[in-house]
C-alpha cells in the first residue's frame, strides 16, 4: 500500500515578505562622457556607505515625476521547430536591448547635448551678453556616454541603494518638446540605448547595496561569507 504524502496548508507554504518590496523614493540619472572611468562599486565599509562617483559624472538634475527613470528591456528569440513536436524544441536569444528613458527638466549644457546630439564643450557664451548660440548639423555624429541611474529607498540604517549602469550608451530617440503655459516645464525627453562596452565587458551592470540591503541579505536568499576583519 502506498503511504499517503504528508499534508500541509497554504499558510505553511507561503512566504510573503513586505520588507522586500522596494520603492524608488528619490533618485538621479548621472551622465558622463564615454572616456570617464567606470564605477566598480556602489558602497564601502562595514556600514555600507555610498561611495563617490568617478570624476566626470554629472547629475541631470530634476526629471519628470511621472516618467522618473524608465528602464526598458527587449529580447528577441529564434525557435527551432521539429517534426512531431507541438512546441519549439530549441529557443535561442538572438537580440537583447536595454534602454533608459528620462525626461530632464533642467536646461543646461548636458541636457542640451543629449537632446540635440551635440558636443557643446567648445561653445563659448558671448562675453558681453552671455548669449549661447549653436547650430544643429545636417548629419549629427553618434556620441557615446556612460549613464548611471541611482535610486534610494528607506532612511538611516534601512537605507537601500539600487543602481544600473550603461557603460556605453547613445541617444536613439528624442520626444517632442512642448512650449506651453499649461503647468509642465520645458522637458528634454531622451531614450538612451545600451551597447556592449569592451572595457566593462557588458552592456548593463547592476548594483544593490546600503545598510538596509545588507541587513536583508538572508531574507532575500543571498548567502554571504564571513565578513573580513577591518
Amino acid at each position: 500500500m502506498t503511504t499517503p504524502a504528508p499534508s500541509t496548508s497554504y499558510s505553511a507554504l507561503k512566504r510573503k515578505q513586505s520588507e522586500l518590496i522596494r520603492k524608488a523614493l528619490e533618485g538621479s540619472v548621472f551622465i558622463a562622457d564615454h572616456s570617464a572611468e567606470l564605477p566598480t562599486t556602489l558602497t564601502t565599509g562595514s556600514s555600507a556607505d555610498l561611495v563617490p562617483l568617478p570624476s566626470g559624472y554629472e547629475d541631470l538634475g530634476w526629471v519628470s515625476k511621472s516618467d522618473g527613470a524608465t528602464w526598458s528591456r527587449s529580447v528577441d528569440t529564434s525557435d527551432v521547430e521539429s517534426w512531431g513536436a507541438v512546441e519549439p524544441t530549441r529557443t535561442d536569444i538572438t537580440k537583447q536591448t536595454d534602454g533608459l528613458k528620462v525626461v530632464a527638466q533642467e536646461t543646461k549644457r548636458r541636457t542640451l547635448e543629449l537632446y540635440e546630439g551635440l558636443d557643446l564643450s567648445g561653445v563659448t557664451p558671448d562675453p558681453m551678453t552671455g548669449e549661447v548660440t549653436f547650430d544643429r548639423p545636417s548629419r549629427p555624429a553618434t556620441r557615446y556616454f556612460r549613464a548611471l541611474g541611482l535610486f534610494v529607498d528607506g532612511a538611516g540604517a534601512d537605507t537601500i541603494y539600487v543602481a544600473k549602469l550603461l557603460p556605453k550608451a547613445s541617444v536613439t530617440e528624442t520626444g517632442d518638446q512642448k512650449w506651453s503655459d499649461d503647468g509642465d516645464p520645458i522637458g528634454y525627453d531622451v531614450t538612451l540605448t545600451a551597447k556592449y562596452d569592451d572595457e566593462a565587458q557588458t552592456a548593463m551592470r547592476m548594483f544593490f547595496g546600503g545598510p538596509g540591503w545588507k541587513a536583508l541579505l538572508d531574507d532575500m536568499g543571498f548567502t554571504t561569507d564571513t565578513a573580513p576583519e577591518e
